[in-house]
């Protein structure tokens, strides 16, 4: 026998409420505040993204910086002090330009990638407008044969360069129209015609400040994600022959170009032009590279920015990492941009969605392209376009366009790590 009776269980009669033992009630509140929970969350989750980022890229990019920044302190602070400046005025400048960065990197690491794709008309029409404004207001600076640069807006004591926002605007405007009009790639008007028309606006106002190397790398960032979106591969043979015989008409009658543009190419051409003058800067930067040897000479010891080697905090900065690092140096940092690269394909190839690999592929693709031509430039392979090297060369709207589209990068990496319930 039962040590201890179970009382018998009493059902309520018809229109009689239940016994409130405590127990529905407590239920009915924890249902009530997890059903709140969940709707501040799903609000959340419209605008930012929860979970980890991919930690080996961040710290790609981080030692990336830090070793721009170095060598931008000791690339630079010559010409600062020539120019009557602190010794330590760019190096300054560029490290508040890389706090600022690394916040909005941090900040757009934890937004939702998803809201460019959304916002997407708004982005592209802003670029567009700012590259417009750009011809009419700008800092007054001109080439040693009178061409007019227009490239900066001018805000107070700042400038901004409109051309560094447009190359984002263009990767998320591209990528979003390859993710709406997938199933339509496969047409002439919908694959070719209408992303070389968004590609060609861009490159055409850009061309127009006098930037012949941001209408390039432009269009390069544009072909890579029409490649990445599918567009039929016979159209990049068809691009590759036409800039072939655009590389050959502009060879063989070099006086279409703009004057500056001319003396360019001519310097490339003819290894004893100008000396002095418009084969000064490639020069010296020869020179710098081929006296770094194996191991350099050492941090600091640079002989060529001296004034040898024009602006070398700019465009020519490499070169000085050569000198001083050797090649050894210059070799490593290569590797870990190459890293940059792949590990920004990795995080491509894993995202979630189709927009979030357009977006990192076109972003890592900007990278490693403008990484590409900067060596190529400094190494006399190609004429000199005045293409910056990402992290390292001056400059602080580039800096902190990187670095926020580092984490663009970050916030999909997010997402793609999230589990699925």
């Amino acid at each position: 026998m039962a040590d201890r009776l179970t009382p018998p269980v009493r059902y309520p009669r018809y229109g009689e409420k239940p016994a409130d033992n405590g127990f529905g009630k407590k239920k009915s509140a924890d249902r009530e505040d997890h059903t709140r929970e969940s709707f501040h969350k799903s609000k959340l989750s419209q605008w930012f993204v929860l979970g980890g980022f991919d930690v080996p890229y961040f710290a790609l990019v981080m030692i990336l910086l830090a070793i721009g920044l170095v060598m931008l302190l000791s690339a630079s602070y010559p010409t600062a002090y020539f120019n009557g400046e602190n010794s330590y005025s760019f190096f300054i400048k560029q490290a508040a330009f890389a706090v600022v960065g690394v916040i909005a990197m941090l900040a757009a690491s934890k937004i939702d990638y998803t809201i460019y794709k959304k916002y997407a008309h708004f982005i592209y029409a802003g670029a567009l407008i700012l590259l417009v404004v750009v011809l009419f207001y700008h800092t007054n600076k001109t080439s040693g044969s009178g061409e007019d640069f227009k490239r900066y807006i001018p805000v107070g004591p700042l400038t901004f360069q409109p051309s560094e926002i447009g190359k984002f605007a263009l990767i998320v405007a591209l990528s979003a129209y390859f993710c709406r009009f997938s199933n339509k790639i496969s047409t002439f008007l919908y694959g070719i015609f209408i992303p070389l028309a968004i590609i060609g606006v861009y490159c055409g106002l850009v061309a127009l400040e006098n930037h012949v190397s941001g209408m390039i790398l432009m269009f390069a960032l544009g072909a890579s994600i029409m490649f990445s979106g599918g567009t039929k591969s016979w159209i990049f043979w068809l691009g590759i022959i036409a800039v072939a015989a655009i590389v050959l008409v502009v060879f063989m009658f070099p006086d279409i170009l703009p004057d500056y543009v001319k003396a360019k190419l001519q310097a490339f051409t003819d290894k004893e032009f100008e000396p002095l003058r418009g084969r000064w800067q490639i020069n010296n930067s020869l020179y710098a590279i081929g006296s770094g040897g194996l191991f350099g000479v050492g941090l600091g010891n640079s002989k060529q920015k001296y004034m040898y080697v024009s602006e070398p905090q700019n465009d020519f900065i490499f070169s000085i990492v050569c000198e001083e690092l050797g090649f050894i140096g210059a070799l490593v940092i290569l590797l870990l941009f190459a890293l940059l690269v792949f590990r920004g394909i990795q995080i491509s190839m894993k995202a979630r969605d189709k927009f979030g690999s357009f977006l990192v592929m076109g972003i890592t693709a900007q990278v490693g392209i403008q990484t590409v031509l900067n060596i190529l430039v400094i190494t006399d392979s190609i004429p000199n376009t005045g293409i910056s090297l990402p992290f390292f060369s001056y400059g602080g709207t580039a800096l902190m366009m990187l670095l926020f589209e580092m984490g663009v990068v970050l916030s999909v990496s997010r997402k793609a790590n999230q589990r699925k319930v």
